[in-house]
């Protein structure tokens, strides 16, 4: 599995379940995202209509051939079964989770994103976590500095 670019905003969650969707894209999107050419930093998923969508992912146009009038940041069609879709359904509504995508890679040479979903975190939640990773700093200084 080789990831082609990572939602650096998903931090920001606490994510449960994580589910891996296809991606409806165009030729020139396809060559431009395995060239490493997407963002999902801004991005999210909805569901509309019974159709999962990915909003906001910015794909950059391929340079060698892009059609006129193509717009990076529209919204693209995710690909799931009507089990998972169903199942993620249930559970954005009585839950209140969002629909987070995580990452963006290659599988058995397919685009995939990878959709998590989670809760967003709360600010003492970001500090308690912020806490966490300096102590393992100075953990890890300490350690070295003795060895």
């Amino acid at each position: 599995m080789t990831v082609l670019a990572t939602n650096i905003n998903a931090r920001n969650y606490q994510i449960t379940d994580r589910f891996e969707a296809g991606v409806a894209l165009l030729g020139c999107e396809v060559k431009s995202t395995r060239s490493g050419q997407i963002s999902l930093k801004e991005s999210f998923a909805k569901i509309r209509n019974g159709e999962a969508w990915l909003m906001n992912a910015h794909v950059a146009p391929y340079p060698f051939g892009t059609p006129a009038g193509y717009e990076p940041t529209r919204t693209r069609k995710l690909l799931l079964k009507k089990s998972e879709l169903k199942s993620l359904i249930g559970k954005l509504q009585e839950q209140g989770l969002s629909l987070i995508p995580v990452n963006a890679h290659l599988k058995h040479n397919r685009i995939k994103i990878e959709l998590g979903l989670g809760k967003g975190l709360k600010k003492y939640d970001k500090r308690a976590a912020i806490k966490q990773k300096e102590f393992k700093r100075l953990q890890q200084r300490v350690k070295h500095s003795r060895g």
